[in-house]
């Protein structure tokens, strides 16, 4: 693990820490330029926007949109702080960002949730990824104690 990765991954957890403050589940996404240079956080905001796709990551692709273009974001890195979930896997695809690197595991936060969730989608990210024709390079789960420690009694 890169120690940039460690501080945009940590910055990612305290932006989820900010999302649940605010009342909303605590995800948070980080954009890191190619030379280490934040561009944007965004927070998870399915409740206070009353809308389930406001993932954290796919407010994230929807802001870098319409900032970046397509090969700008392909060398960027996402930072998230829980594993990207199928729909935000597909944002990521389709906004052309070209690495994630996320803190808590899929496996850890079902776990932590409910293991019989009825709105588990249980689809890694890697998954997702690996039936697209391009490479989305992804490292995780890192920090996965720090990234879970946003989740702790929320859930």
């Amino acid at each position: 693990m890169k120690a940039m990765d460690k501080k945009w991954l940590r910055k990612a957890i305290e932006v989820a820490r900010e999302a649940r403050e605010h009342g909303n589940h605590p995800f948070g996404a980080v954009l890191v330029d190619d030379n280490g240079n934040l561009l944007l956080t965004t927070e998870n905001t399915v409740i206070t926007e009353r809308d389930p796709t406001c993932h954290a990551e796919t407010n994230l692709v929807r802001a870098a949109s319409k900032q970046f273009d397509r090969e700008f974001l392909a060398h960027c890195t996402l930072y998230a702080s829980t594993e990207p979930c199928p729909m935000c896997a597909g944002a990521i695809f389709w906004g052309n960002i070209g690495r994630v690197v996320y803190g808590l595991s899929e496996n850890r936060l079902y776990e932590l949730i409910s293991n019989d969730d009825p709105e588990a989608l249980v689809l890694s990210c890697r998954e997702v990824f690996a039936r697209g024709r391009k490479s989305i390079e992804v490292i995780g789960p890192l920090l996965e104690s720090e990234a879970e420690s946003v989740h702790i009694g929320f859930w």
